[in-house]
């Protein structure tokens, strides 16, 4: 993983994101917005002034030389629902309304992110077949599956074979600091399983649930090869200065982003 400069901008690129493609992990930092959403606060619905919101997203655009309603980003809900985008020019006016918490396109020349501060941002590349998946992984879309369905997704829907996938796994809550009850565990057992491979128990019903494991878990079990999958170490809610961790501020935070671009007569 690198720390790239883009413009004002600063993001975390993976390894494997050198051409044919533009990937990322934005950071706090290099926006607009006031304390406590300082600076590059991406999200809105966060309690942060919109026209900032408007501001640093126009920023993240302008970086990459698109103009800001071609950064797409969708409702969130904690689920596991897809949206694939794989027509040119669809209508760009209801997409921040969308429920769905993973994006697929093989559309190049906008911009498709999901929106994190603890939760794990995933990204999904097929270069062979120039397609791009943005998924968010928290602890619910982790039991339901969430990355495997998506990788099932691009394979069914685009002939993208999983081993040939490159993935990253962005910044989000560390496992020595997210401790879960009885029902995270219960939902993993009764979806996505793998349980013992990501959890401790620290005491009577309560463990730490390692989510960067849960998500190179399940990548390799749906065929994703584990050199081909790159990872920020760092944990959202240890490194203030970097990222926004919604635990660590106890809800009142920006959004950071992990964002895919296919740039046009790259396909």
């Amino acid at each position: 993983m690198k720390n790239v400069r883009q413009g004002k901008i600063h993001y975390l690129q993976p390894d494997w994101a050198e051409s044919g493609v533009m990937a990322g992990f934005t950071t706090r930092n290099g926006g607009t917005s006031r304390a406590p959403f300082n600076s590059l606060n991406l999200g809105f619905h966060t309690g942060d002034q919109q026209a900032a919101v408007e501001a640093n997203r126009a920023a993240v655009a302008r970086a990459f030389d698109l103009p800001p309603h071609l950064l797409l980003t969708v409702q969130q809900v904690h689920g596991s629902e897809i949206l694939v985008i794989d027509q040119p020019n669809p209508d760009l006016s209801h997409f921040q309304r969308v429920e769905c918490d993973a994006v697929i396109t093989n559309q190049p020349g906008m911009m498709i992110g999901i929106l994190v501060a603890d939760c794990y941002p995933v990204l999904l590349y097929d270069a062979d077949g120039g397609v791009a998946a943005v998924v968010h992984l928290g602890w619910r879309g982790a039991a339901a599956g969430l990355l495997g369905r998506t990788v099932k997704a691009m394979s069914e829907l685009f002939g993208s074979h999983p081993e040939r996938l490159s993935a990253a796994i962005g910044p989000g809550i560390g496992g020595h600091g997210y401790e879960v009850d009885r029902p995270v565990r219960e939902a993993f057992r009764a979806g996505a399983g793998g349980w013992e491979q990501i959890a401790r128990e620290t005491r009577l019903g309560y463990w730490l649930l390692d989510l960067r494991r849960s998500c190179e878990v399940q990548l390799l079990a749906a065929g994703v090869q584990a050199q081909k999958i790159d990872a920020v170490q760092e944990c959202t809610c240890c490194h203030r200065e970097t990222f926004y961790s919604y635990r660590r501020d106890q809800g009142r935070t920006g959004r950071q982003m992990g964002f895919m671009l296919l740039p046009k007569g790259k396909r």
